[in-house]
């Protein structure tokens, strides 16, 4: 199953080189960017004098990653750029190899490729997810002997066009409900290897349920362009404390690209679990003529179960699935993530509790992966065969030849369980055909494709029910309280959805939520919502008109909202001794082209996090169910102003993992509660309290055992019943050259609106800048106001500017920095 493309005499190999290798540098500086299409690739390096007409068009400075779309994916004005970019830099070639390669190992770029040195088209790369290496060897030496290198003065010009331009034969569709991005979002690494070294050791670790012994079965690929015959390879297997446990030589003959190893025993193997992930090293080492190469990889020996009708299995043990998703998308950066910000929202995954995730849509950077290991996450990882139908021949093989990468890059992953064929394809739209069974011969094909490259793992889609049964697991629409239906009737729902298939799995529930909105009586809107008609979505209902009364149209989008249907969730969970378990779409806020009329402009504001990963209050459900750690929330921290009848009995409630929790108002207990996961909502962590106008000071101290955690919150309570909304307020507060501005709505007496959700529009003269397309509450230009509130900040560039706030019908206002 390896796969070559040959273009210009170089081998384009589509697997990563970057473990095996001697010397890696990641290029991420002195690149220029040009985001247009040019002529040819002369126009990259022609030489021009400075302040000639051919100076133009003008590159822009920029550091990797790097995303075409870093800004406008979420501007509210217009449609996200989908098109060609250029990039170039040049290289400074330092090969400490006789004979040695030379190679670009790309982790992911998007999402066709095209890769030069000067004029020399060296590769060429369509899929904008998967990793894959380029040979510069060859082209390198054709540039430095031409007459053109000297002007480089020994530096070699590399320049690399990518494209996400429409096409509906390549994958993602443009009908997926995330963008697809351009650029060079993951980073490049030039690495310098022997002549002859390691490809890829595929490792196939088994072990059974009781962990008595494990076998490890050891594969590698190797690249030999010189066609070495004879090398030794040395094999060290290290446990999780470092230790050789076992060790093997072998001369090899390299007839084949591959060398098949016998296979090495462990007795009783240390067993990789989200609780103790447990990981064992493979350290390699070919030793020929060329040179030494070596190669370090991790694994990890577990045994799961999908019991038939039932839970989920781990090492001979249930273990309830309790996870998310996770889309590559970031403020300010889009896809563009650097490895600080991964590794922030990874740990951020697992401190809310989390043991599973789900990689949407589409292979992810193996950072990411290499965290699930250690961190303790398992993972259900997919291709980007998302919506749309199924195209011809060209698109047929890209999906096949991503399914294969994705197998063969992420393969030796002990977090990696699921193996994803697809996502949503019952939804036509790119193709005037949409046949059923065409789809089904197709998700056949590659389900059959999955089990050959890895009979260890089980496949699995969501949402297509025409082919339910073919992968081994399956996972239906059910989005309770959201879609369709009450979020009351999450578990009849899925109770049927486990009867109905061998192996049934939940992924994708949840609900949207505007941070900052928060409802005192947030279940309003479901005494419209029809009960018993399915809770599946449908098309169109995504949609913000039209259909039937349901919450994502017609409810508040508070926090309030999705952290009772989230609660409702988790402690209906608890319930169902058979539920293998599920993940909530999504973890993180993330840009989608297809909700331009989100209260922030094209979000899904689903996250449990915003997109600049601030945590929303319903992180801290998740964590009261999920997390051993003690912890204790009160619920509102965002909630400055509440409102309601001088004297009314409002809801104080808290989420803790803690059995105990006692609440102070300003300073006077209000008595102990205690946790019951069963009593809805907050597990029974909750008060009822006659509040008056004026300020609160709130604080719980919750206990377990001898330990004890406390929280803080202060609102004000407002009596005063606003009227129509007559004008804005705004204050300002600077740190050092950046304003936060903050806007008020108010009625003709000055009272605040709290229920206002008008869209409000920012903008700005002078010499600062709107800190805007963010793709957050706080970090959009138009955004909803939020309790009638919202907020944008603004770089001043230490000069004066002029901030303006306009909601439609209301008189604009302004503020002077």
């Amino acid at each position: 199953m390896i796969r070559y493309l040959l273009l210009t005499g170089l081998i384009f190999c589509l697997f990563p080189f970057i473990a095996s290798a001697q010397q890696s540098q990641r290029l991420t500086q002195h690149w220029e960017f040009l985001r247009e299409d040019l002529g040819n690739v002369w126009e990259a390096v022609r030489p021009v004098a400075d302040g000639s007409p051919e100076s133009v068009p003008l590159w822009e400075k920029v550091i990797l990653p790097h995303c075409f779309n870093a800004k406008d994916a979420v501007d509210p004005n217009l449609n996200y750029y989908q098109g060609p970019g250029w990039y170039r830099t040049t290289l400074e070639i330092k090969n400490p190899y006789t004979q040695g390669r030379t190679l670009l190992h790309f982790e992911g770029a998007g999402q066709k490729t095209d890769v030069y040195i000067y004029t020399t088209l060296v590769a060429h790369h369509t899929g904008g997810y998967d990793e894959w290496t380029v040979d510069l060897t060859d082209a390198i030496q054709q540039f430095l002997q031409s007459a053109d290198a000297k002007r480089y003065k020994g530096k070699v010009p590399l320049e690399i066009r990518c494209s996400n331009a429409r096409d509906v034969e390549m994958i993602p569709s443009s009908m997926s409900d995330f963008n697809v991005y351009g650029g060079l979002y993951r980073y490049i690494n030039l690495v310098y290897s022997p002549a002859l070294s390691i490809e890829q050791i595929h490792v196939r670790p088994q072990v059974d349920a009781r962990g008595n012994t494990g076998v490890v079965q050891l594969r590698a690929v190797f690249r030999n362009p010189l066609h070495t015959e004879h090398a030794s390879l040395d094999i060290d297997i290290l446990d999780p404390q470092k230790k050789v446990v076992q060790h093997y030589t072998q001369q090899v003959s390299l007839k084949d690209s591959t060398v098949t190893m016998p296979a090495i025993t462990i007795r009783k193997p240390l067993q990789w679990s989200p609780g103790q992930p447990q990981l064992y090293t493979v350290q390699a080492r070919l030793k020929s003529a060329t040179g030494e190469a070596i190669w370090s990889g991790r694994f990890g020996f577990r045994h799961f179960e999908f019991v038939t009708h039932g839970p989920f299995m781990l090492n001979g043990q249930r273990l309830l699935l309790q996870g998310s998703h996770r889309h590559e998308d970031g403020a300010g950066v889009a896809a563009a993530l650097t490895e600080d910000l991964i590794r922030r929202e990874m740990k951020m995954i697992k401190d809310m509790g989390a043991n599973f995730i789900r990689l949407g849509h589409y292979q992810q950077s193996s950072l990411v992966l290499d965290l699930c290991d250690s961190l303790g996450i398992l993972v259900w990882e997919e291709i980007p065969w998302c919506r749309g139908g199924l195209g011809g021949d060209v698109y047929k093989e890209q999906a096949r030849r991503m399914l294969t990468n994705m197998i063969a890059q992420h393969g030796n992953h002990p977090a990696v369980i699921l193996w994803g064929l697809g996502n949503e394809n019952d939804w036509p739209g790119d193709f005037p055909e949409f046949d059923k069974q065409k789809i089904r011969a197709f998700m056949s094909e590659l389900n059959t494709l999955a089990h050959q490259l890895d009979s260890s793992r089980k496949t699995t889609i969501r949402r297509c029910d025409f082919c339910k049964d073919i992968v081994d697991v399956y996972s239906p629409s059910i989005w309770a309280g959201w879609y369709r239906g009450r979020y009351t009737e999450y578990k009849d729902e899925t109770l049927k959805a486990i009867a109905d298939v061998p192996h049934f799995f939940h992924a994708e529930w949840g609900a949207d939520s505007h941070q900052g909105r928060h409802a005192e009586y947030p279940e309003a809107a479901l005494k419209k919502v029809a009960t018993g008609k399915g809770t599946d979505e449908r098309t169109g209902d995504f949609a913000l008109t039209g259909g039937s009364a349901r919450a994502s149209k017609d409810g508040d989008w508070s926090e309030t909202y999705a952290c009772n249907l989230i609660d409702w969730h988790l402690k209906e969970q608890e319930t169902i001794p058979q539920l293998t378990g599920s993940a909530y779409w999504i973890f993180k806020d993330f840009s989608t082209p297809l909700r331009p009329d989100n209260p922030v402009p094209y979000v899904n504001q689903k996250g449990v996090v915003a997109r600049d990963l601030t945590p929303k209050e319903s992180y801290y459900v998740f964590q009261s169910y999920w997390t051993a750690q003690p912890m204790a929330h009160i619920y509102g921290h965002n909630w400055p102003l509440r409102w309601g009848k001088d004297g009314e009995e409002k809801m104080i409630w808290v989420y803790s993992n803690c059995p105990e929790a006692e609440l102070f108002v300003n300073g006077k207990s209000h008595g102990v509660k205690k946790r019951n996961s069963q009593d809805f909502p907050a597990a029974g962590l909750r008060w009822q309290l006659p509040l008056h106008k004026g300020d609160y000071q709130l604080k719980v101290v919750a206990r377990k055992g001898k330990e004890s955690v406390t929280d803080e919150v202060f609102f004000t309570y407002q009596t005063d019943q606003w009227t129509k909304p007559a004008r804005l307020m705004m204050a300002k507060s600077i740190s050092g050259d950046t304003a936060v501005i903050k806007v008020k709505l108010l009625d003709a007496q000055g009272i605040p609106c709290l229920d206002a959700a008008d869209y409000i529009n920012f903008s700005i003269a002078g010499g600062g800048t709107l800190i805007d397309d963010q793709g957050t509450a706080g970090g959009s230009r138009k955004v909803q106001l939020a309790n009638g509130q919202a907020q944008i900040s603004v770089h001043l560039n230490k000069g004066r500017s002029m901030v303006g706030a306009a909601v439609k019908g209301i008189p604009e206002a302004f503020i002077a920095l």
